[in-house]
């Protein structure tokens, strides 16, 4: 996302840089340090390797994570918070919360229906 892209409202910027459920989802990875590839998609349930690498791309061009290649026999590669991505870590972990509590209160809509008391003791 480009400087000119971005709205105005930091809170938008925020959810226009973490767009959908896996990014969350890999930046909680990457809070605990530097990963390989594989160990990010082992860690996150669901995922295929072509979206991973998309969120990956996507993330890296956005200066949230960095990618480091080590010239090796076995080339191996590395991916980190930036200076950026760590100095908002607390960001990514409650947004990872706000993610997880809309999706239990949506299991719960869809379990019980709508019910407001139900909905307000969910937000309490």
């Amino acid at each position: 996302m480009s400087k000119e892209e971005l709205p105005e409202c930091p809170v938008a910027t925020t959810v226009g840089l973490i767009e959908n459920k896996w990014k969350p989802l890999i930046l909680r990875n990457l809070l605990k340090g530097p990963q390989r590839f594989k160990y990010l998609q082992f860690g996150i349930e669901g995922i295929i390797p072509k979206v991973l690498t998309e969120n990956l791309k996507q993330l890296e061009d956005d200066g949230i994570i960095k990618r480091q290649v080590f010239a090796e026999v076995a080339l191996r590669v590395e991916y980190s918070l930036t200076e950026f991505g760590e100095k908002n870590a607390l960001l990514w972990t409650r947004l990872q919360t706000l993610v997880m509590s809309a999706n239990n209160l949506s299991e719960k809509i869809k379990t019980n229906g709508l019910n407001r008391l139900l909905i307000y003791k969910t937000l309490i």
